[in-house]
């Protein structure tokens, strides 16, 4: 079956409100053309009133319908959602057998550290997954330093050149790690949108969706384990990803990928006292919402 026909046949079949099917076939054509584009929820969109969060969006992975949503549009700190974007990039830049020499500037960020050694040498493959799954804000940086060719800034003219390729029209990104509270700034539907085009990525989309990962490592550690923030992936079945985040000025943040038969939903919650309630409220009310 289609993409197309699966929008007619599951999102949005309702023989009661005949009139109604045009205009959301348009809906969902536009948002096939552009993935990387939000489509406006149909009318009757309400916020799941018991989502704590100061701002938060759930949509169709699949159209990129808005299915429920607050404060979508508030630009707020993101803590280490931050990280998404900066594996993607790092990520579409391919060669990652290749080897980042670490600088001192990336060993003197702040915990969560990986502990890098400045001077190693390190496969961007291995610090993607310290990255995304250990949330280590050394292997963050000492990948953008070497995307952005041995600047910080030249890896933030690449994100944002990124972000606004994928309609992130209210994102600005002005950290790796996402410790940056004050000018590192995005929203819950931007954060969506860039979720559901990370997620397109196999490499990326293996990642996030890991449990645990077993590394070597140089001696006298010889190995590591990771283990995914997400505890999602291992309590709530159908999850494949993709990121947490805090920090005291961000609050609890949070992106989770959840499929639920053959339907699936990207939910985003920022500025949340409980990041696991309130997701899992939101995923019930937009899963409700795709019938």
């Amino acid at each position: 079956m289609s993409r197309v026909s699966r929008v007619l046949r599951g999102h949005w079949h309702n023989r009661r409100m005949p009139g109604r099917r045009t205009a959301l076939l348009a809906v969902a054509l536009l948002a096939l053309a552009v993935p990387g584009a939000a489509v406006p929820a149909p009318s009757g969109n309400t916020a799941p009133a018991k989502v704590q969060a100061k701002s938060f969006a759930a949509i169709d992975a699949s159209t990129g319908t808005v299915l429920a949503a607050r404060g979508e549009s508030e630009r707020r700190p993101i803590a280490s959602l931050t990280k998404v974007m900066t594996a993607l990039t790092v990520i579409e830049r391919g060669n990652l057998d290749g080897r980042v020499v670490v600088t001192r500037a990336a060993t003197n960020v702040e915990p969560y550290r990986e502990g890098l050694v400045a001077g190693r040498a390190y496969t961007r493959e291995t610090l993607l997954w310290s990255a995304l799954l250990a949330s280590s804000n050394d292997s963050a940086t000492a990948l953008a330093i070497d995307a952005g060719g041995g600047s910080l800034a030249g890896f933030y003219a690449l994100a944002n050149e990124k972000a606004k390729a994928l309609g992130m029209t209210s994102t600005t990104y002005a950290s790796a790690s996402g410790l940056d509270d004050v000018r590192n700034l995005s929203t819950a539907l931007d954060q969506a949108l860039l979720a559901r085009a990370a997620l397109q990525n196999p490499l990326f989309a293996k990642i996030v969706s890991t449990r645990t990962y077993w590394t070597k490592w140089a001696a006298p550690t010889r190995a590591k384990l990771w283990v995914n923030h997400n505890k999602m992936l291992g309590t709530t079945p159908g999850t494949y990803g993709v990121k947490t985040g805090w920090t005291t000025r961000a609050g609890g943040c949070l992106i989770v990928a959840v499929r639920r038969g053959d339907r699936s939903v990207i939910g985003v919650v920022l500025a949340s006292p409980s990041i696991w309630s309130d997701m899992a409220a939101l995923l019930d009310v937009a899963f409700n919402r795709l019938g």
